[in-house]
């Protein structure tokens, strides 16, 4: 058994109780967006958060400990994704990744935003033309230091 074969049982798990990862996220006491990555695998909960996780899923108490496992990070199988939707963030970095970086630097000076100390909130935006996807990440800033 290794972290990716408990994130596997987690995901048939949710889909097999009919659980929205939201109502898994008030279980833990945690965002929607975090609950999720740590759920896939991507994120460490304290013994608290994984013993609500797994009394939610029927994880054994073996299954339990593999969430507490600081992960490898990375949850793409290639270097260029191929699931559609995961793609069109790869889309979005290729087309304004460097407008991203120029803004950042114009606005904060050389440096980059965390991925570590991060948050990110993800919510429908009603459209009479088609629903929207809203996604407002929030990183901070980490300036390069001179030595």
């Amino acid at each position: 058994m290794n972290r990716h074969d408990v994130t596997e049982r987690i995901v048939a798990e949710r889909i097999a109780r009919k659980l929205s990862w939201a109502e898994v996220a008030k279980h833990v006491g945690k965002s929607k967006e975090w609950t999720t990555a740590a759920c896939l695998g991507q994120m460490t909960l304290d013994a608290q958060q994984a013993a609500v996780v797994a009394k939610l899923f029927g994880l054994t108490e073996a299954e339990s400990a593999w969430l507490m496992v600081t992960p490898a990070k990375g949850s793409l199988s290639s270097p260029v994704p191929t699931d559609p939707l995961i793609y069109r963030f790869y889309e979005l970095v290729s087309v304004y990744g460097t407008t991203f970086k120029e803004l950042i630097h114009e606005e904060f000076g050389d440096g980059i935003m965390s991925a570590i100390d991060f948050r990110m909130e993800l919510k429908r935006e009603p459209d009479p033309n088609g629903d929207r996807v809203n996604i407002v990440m929030s990183g901070k800033f980490l300036p390069y230091k001179t030595y």
